[in-house]
């Protein structure tokens, strides 16, 4: 994660930095990983992640049910199924991605909730 943000513009970096602060705020049992050379946090599988392009950076949800809940927040923003873009030196408000986080948590907490009843249930 530290190599990735390193080799973005000075702009984007602050702005992801800000960013990551806040997610591990939110979720600090979350595991950093690479994926498909996208920052991303897992926790119960794959959480949220972010990147930068030359344009903009970009906060995925990973959850278009998570999106669809928090539309109206989201309007402001360029979004696309589970992803909001915003200009680097803007960055999302802390308030709007720890609710998306908060989101993402019960989202995968209730789905490994469920898959473990399901191992329970095929165990028998």
């Amino acid at each position: 994660m530290d190599d990735y943000l390193a080799a973005v513009p000075e702009e984007a970096r602050v702005t992801l930095k800000k960013l990551r602060k806040t997610i591990k705020a939110v979720a600090p049992q979350a595991i950093e990983v690479i994926s498909y050379q996208v920052p991303t946090y897992k926790l119960h599988g794959s959480l949220v992640g972010f990147w930068a392009t030359k344009n903009h950076c970009a906060f995925c949800v990973m959850s278009t049910s998570v999106m669809d809940a928090h539309e109206d927040e989201l309007k402001p923003y360029d979004t696309a199924k589970a992803t909001i873009r915003f200009p680097a030196g803007k960055p999302l408000p802390a308030a709007l991605v720890k609710r998306l986080v908060k989101a993402r948590i019960e989202e995968n907490e209730a789905a490994a909730q469920g898959r473990r009843r399901s191992a329970g249930t095929a165990a028998r």
